[in-house]
């Protein structure tokens, strides 16, 4: 069995299946699904050092494109919210978001608020096109900064747990 997993795993960081695959995750785990795409990035960057920049690439515009969807999802449900009151938290939230437009997607790479921040930016309507080059650049550093701190944590020659 061990050995399954082992041909599946280096089956998977080849650049063409490895790549495919963090995209995949990153663009899930942008939704609103409880998905984190940095361990898959962090695992093809691993078993694969060559493809740090490629990863990360793909990292960026899968999860960007799943921002994308959570944003068109908030610009949907935008009726669905009208019809229940507004707590005072809930308008000062709205307030702040509305004062700094679509700059606020700068912060989707957040965890916890940073999927429902691209949602609530598509509800409040802003523009798509700025909102994904916000996106895209806080999503570019969060995998970056991330994927290079856990290469300084572990780094090469180190056998992980997993």
């Amino acid at each position: 069995m061990e050995a399954w997993i082992e041909h599946l795993i280096t089956l998977l960081a080849l650049p063409r299946f490895g790549l495919s695959t963090v995209f995949i995750v990153s663009f899930i785990s942008a939704t609103l699904l409880p998905l984190g795409s940095e361990p898959a990035v962090f695992g093809l960057i691993k078993l694969n050092p060559a493809l740090f920049w490629p990863a990360i690439a793909v990292a960026t515009v899968g999860n960007t494109l799943g921002g994308a969807v959570s944003w068109a999802m908030g610009y949907g449900a935008h009726r669905v919210v009208d019809k229940y009151g507004h707590s005072a938290s809930h308008l000062r939230a709205l307030r702040w978001l509305e004062n700094l437009g679509p700059k606020a997607c700068l912060l989707s790479w957040l965890p916890v608020v940073g999927d429902p921040l691209c949602a609530v930016a598509g509800w409040l309507k802003f523009p798509l096109g700025p909102c994904l080059v916000y996106m895209a650049v806080g999503k570019f550093f969060r995998y970056v900064t991330l994927t290079a701190l856990l290469l300084w944590v572990f780094p090469a020659g180190v056998v992980l747990p997993w």
